[in-house]
């Protein structure tokens, strides 16, 4: 169940949980508490990054930290010590009100792992320390639903009850303050910014409750030139991953997200044939349905991807070959029967496809509505390893670079992609008349064992006509 007691200690060793989809093992991207902090039950502990997702893993135990097993950029294998915990002495446990809670254990799951222990009741949540909000931002409020601080992830409280707390945490508190004089600072992310930055807190004046040393006052140390000069020299800049190496090169680790990007592409290169084909196309009609549709209903618009997938699920409901993968153990090609659409993403990770299941089942508008969500939260680092895996056809909008054309890899073990360039001011001859019309670049990468010329070029010339006249998707619909 992800946890284990030792009896002579009493303390809980926190197993890293299994995050489903076959994956053995994760990199430590963050640790959100240090030894010494106080913790409650589901409360986020760390962030790791498997070969599909960035995770925020739970904790389903109570106490103080006692260890953390592995520092940020180590890979920590499913099944072993992630953290410890030891429980608190009742007189002195800040939370002793919400053992019941401990007791009926976690409700949070996690994919492929629950924390929970068959308890079902409604549990009272642990309130937890918060900073002050970021100048600019929302001011917190106490409650259900409150909004959580950007940097700790934790549920904001009252200002006067955050006030009470900070003065506590400086008077007792050598876990996070230190001893009398010491810095005050709660967030784990506040101390090892100044700590990659060669920054010392001690210089610094908390604008925070209780004079909190918040991130905003290490950035805005950072930003004045007495701090550059007074920070360590050589201090390495915050970026996870990069380890300088001899004349200046920089060696970047080939793990998590990004070496699952390049075992993919090497496979899909390695073990599909794949063809490229393209056309230039009058966008100019596509450009003009979708103005009409947001002009008529403006409280849900409609966006170009979302007619491009509208457009896409008519051409592989006409030509099903290009909905499909090839089985190389049964020598076999398996044509799905819905379309799980990928949408290729660029985000701060890298290159990551979350999936639409079932994407023929959604109206325009729907569509829409999906993939803004979608896109968000793959940016965001948010969305499940489970919304990563699956798809059937994958649209790749590259036009967002302002590129015209490109020649795409296939998303193994996918049979198609299509490719979409920018949409540009070109001359285009109407009815015999130059004219200038908006253009595009329509690319299709397809796998030549799942379909002949006739099929790919079909299907790509199918796409072109509908993005040429919409008014052809009706007849489809």
């Amino acid at each position: 169940m992800g946890g284990g007691m030792t009896t002579a200690q009493q303390t809980r060793d926190f197993l890293l949980p299994d995050l489903g989809e076959g994956l053995s093992e994760a990199e430590i991207v963050e640790w959100r508490v240090a030894v010494g902090d106080v913790v409650s039950v589901d409360q986020t502990v760390v962030e790791v990054e498997t070969a599909k997702a960035v995770v925020d893993v739970p904790c389903p135990y109570a106490g103080r930290v006692v260890a953390l097993h592995g520092a940020a950029g180590e890979v920590r294998p499913v099944g072993q010590p992630l953290i410890t915990i030891a429980p608190l002495d009742g007189g002195d446990d800040p939370h002793a009100t919400y053992r019941e809670e401990e007791r009926a254990g976690s409700g949070n799951v996690l994919i492929g792992y629950g924390t929970g222990h068959g308890g079902s009741g409604r549990r009272r949540r642990r309130p937890r320390l918060a900073l002050a909000p970021e100048p600019g931002a929302p001011a917190p409020t106490a409650g259900p639903g409150a909004a959580t601080d950007a940097a700790t992830g934790a549920a904001p409280t009252d200002v006067a009850g955050l006030a009470a707390a900070v003065g506590a945490e400086r008077a007792g508190s050598p876990a996070r303050g230190g001893p009398a004089g010491a810095p005050l600072v709660i967030s784990p992310i506040v101390r090892r910014l100044a700590r990659e930055r060669g920054l010392d807190l001690a210089a610094l004046t908390g604008t925070g409750p209780g004079g909190v040393i918040r991130r905003a006052d290490v950035e805005a140390a950072l930003a004045t030139p007495a701090a550059k000069l007074a920070a360590v020299p050589d201090a390495p800049e915050a970026h996870v991953g990069l380890a300088p190496a001899g004349d200046g090169d920089v060696v970047i680790p080939l793990t998590g997200i990004r070496k699952a990007i390049a075992d993919k592409l090497s496979r899909s290169r390695r073990e599909i044939p794949e063809v490229t084909i393209w056309v230039d196309v009058d966008a100019t009609g596509l450009l003009e349905t979708r103005a009409a549709i947001n002009a008529a209903t403006p409280d849900a618009p409609v966006s170009i991807l979302a007619l491009l997938a509208r457009i896409c699920l008519s051409g592989l409901r006409k030509y099903p070959q290009l909905n499909a993968h090839v089985d190389t153990e049964g020598q076999r090609i398996v044509q799905s029967a819905g379309v799980h659409l990928g949408i290729a993403a660029q985000t701060d990770r890298g290159l990551l496809v979350p999936v639409l299941r079932d994407a023929q089942r959604l109206t325009t508008r729907e569509l829409a509505a999906a993939l803004a969500e979608t896109t968000a939260a793959a940016r965001s680092g948010t969305l499940p390893p489970a919304r990563l895996t699956g798809g059937t056809f994958t649209l790749n909008n590259y036009g967002v670079f302002g590129v015209d054309g490109s020649t795409p890899i296939i998303n193994h073990p996918e049979a198609a992609l299509l490719g979409v360039g920018r949409i540009v001011d070109k001359p285009w001859v109407v009815d015999g008349q130059l004219a200038v019309r908006k253009v595009t670049q329509l690319s299709l990468t397809f796998d030549h064992r799942v379909c002949d010329g006739g099929v790919a070029g079909g299907f790509l010339r199918h796409v072109a006509d509908c993005v040429e006249q919409p008014a052809l998707l009706v007849a489809n619909v």
